[in-house]
């Protein structure tokens, strides 16, 4: 699993602290003015996947250098209720001041990892495997990102600059008859340097699709909001066309849920995006108890 660049955390970091920190913690300073030194267990309060212990040593580090994270469960692991997953040990006071800030990012992207492994559990023993997409907080991106590897998803392009991805909304512009235009197009993007692959998303199988699968050095086509017998119908045509290869990679997206994920990648896909791992997962159960 590509570990996380914390660099590019930092200002989302800073940012968090600085709202909640103002101009000090009037409370806990009232209370402990002397340097009192404690230590506290960061517990698990439901079945989850552990994320964000980096961040939660980043957090401590910017409050107080004497605080120390002793982790207790990696990032990417499982922690039932009531585990602990990790210890904090120093001053008091500290502690106390960085504590909603570091719950809040360990809830999220935990929450973003537990429900990415729901998901790649429902579709085990099939050929597809589980993507992110951009439907991400603004800020967040890299890490939420960063959860969904953690719980055993893969990650789609980052943005739009490292990826080619030419949508339903491209594809009008060049009108009905639109693979010539399509054929030429894919000859310059396969010379942008930097860039992943080159996507083609399609919305229609025997109209769009059979033109599609003609046009060489696509790397993935993307098939949207496609019911399952359309989904298996794009997997006839391509392994037809295409021959025993599986080029290009065929990717589901749209309405996509835990209650239809293993049904869909029965149907052979290689690729399955789904937004609601970022946008809609729940935060976890996560406190600091002393």
């Amino acid at each position: 699993m590509k570990k996380l660049d914390i660099k590019k955390a930092l200002p989302l970091i800073n940012m968090a602290i600085e709202e909640d920190l103002g101009q000090g913690d009037m409370t806990s300073e009232l209370f402990f003015q002397d340097n009192t030194i404690a230590r506290a267990n960061i517990i698990s309060r439901e079945e989850i996947i552990v994320c964000g212990m980096p961040i939660a040593r980043q957090i401590l580090k910017h409050y107080d250098k004497k605080l120390k994270l002793k982790v207790l469960v990696d990032d990417g692991q499982e922690a039932h209720i009531g585990r602990k997953i990790a210890a904090i040990e120093g001053p008091l006071c500290s502690m106390l001041s960085a504590e909603r800030v570091m719950l809040n990012f360990l809830q999220r992207l935990s929450g973003i990892a537990t429900t990415t492994r729901k998901y790649v559990r429902a579709i085990q023993g099939t050929r597809a495997k589980i993507y992110d997409t951009r439907k991400t907080m603004p800020g967040w991106r890299i890490l939420e990102k960063y959860a969904v590897r953690c719980g055993g998803g893969h990650n789609h392009r980052l943005g739009l600059y490292d990826g080619i991805l030419i949508k339903d909304n491209h594809l009008a512009q060049l009108g009905r008859d639109f693979a010539p235009k399509l054929s030429k197009i894919i000859v310059q993007a396969r010379k942008v340097k930097d860039v992943k692959f080159v996507a083609v998303e399609v919305d229609h199988v025997d109209d769009q699709l059979n033109h599609v699968l003609k046009i060489p050095d696509i790397d993935i086509v993307l098939l949207d909001n496609m019911g399952q017998w359309q989904l298996k119908h794009a997997v006839e045509m391509r392994n037809a066309m295409c021959g025993n290869n599986r080029k290009p990679l065929l990717e589901a997206s749209g309405n996509i849920t835990l209650n239809n994920v293993s049904a869909i990648a029965q149907c052979g896909l290689d690729r399955i995006a789904v937004g609601a791992i970022t946008h809609s997962a729940a935060a976890v159960d996560i406190g600091l108890d002393r």
